[in-house]
């Protein structure tokens, strides 16, 4: 399906390698680089833009400096994908807001289908306010739900770099965060690509 301009305008990013998706679940056939978008309502908006990692990559490096995804970040999610797409290990960034357990729990209604048999692990900040505690164990609850196995840590990160480098060291397939980072994960990839800090397992999942 043609991405309409009102959505190619929202993206730094060539419209060419952006495809888009209108499924509110997907099945466990989803494959991120299909053509087929099934289930598109008239004038529906699309539940998820997916991009080839290493066609994104591509275009960072034709750019003496990098440039973030998005000239300023929409609603829809976005799919950062390497070739051999995976959700066999989650890494899952809760930032103790309540934005952070709705895009976690809106991932999870999108892709429930392909996680049954994920491992999934969940990164929260070190200190959780007593109000924030509920919340913290609801998102515990739902990741635990819907997938395999689950593993709970707490880590200060701060950076994007710091969650990418986590997850590159203990083998993650899919790292689910905030789209605040895309112009600092924009950094990272565009200095790490083809380093030997590179991995090409990792896809990346942002929303706001």
């Amino acid at each position: 399906m043609e991405i309409q301009i009102s959505n190619k305008s929202k993206f730094e990013l060539p419209g060419e390698i952006l495809k888009e998706f209108h499924e509110t679940s997907f099945c466990e056939d989803f494959r991120p680089d299909s053509d087929r978008c099934s289930n598109i309502k008239e004038n529906s908006e699309p539940t998820l833009f997916s991009v080839n990692l290493n066609k994104a990559l591509d275009w960072l490096h034709s750019h003496d400096l990098p440039k973030p995804l998005e000239k300023e970040a929409c609603k829809v999610p976005v799919l950062l994908f390497v070739p051999g797409f995976s959700t066999e290990h989650l890494l899952f960034h809760y930032d103790g807001t309540p934005q952070s357990a709705e895009l976690i729990s809106k991932f999870l209604l999108l892709f429930g289908h392909l996680i049954k048999n994920s491992k999934a692990t969940i990164i929260s900040p070190s200190f959780i306010p007593k109000s924030k505690i509920k919340e913290e164990q609801d998102v515990i609850n739902l990741v635990s739900q819907a997938t395999a196995e689950t593993s709970f840590i707490k880590f200060n990160f701060l950076r994007i770099g710091d969650f990418w480098s986590y997850a590159v060291k203990h083998n993650c397939s899919l790292l689910v965060t905030t789209k605040q980072y895309q112009a600092d994960l924009a950094k990272v990839l565009f200095h790490f690509y083809k380093g030997k800090m590179w991995s090409d397992r990792l896809s990346f999942y942002l929303a706001l």
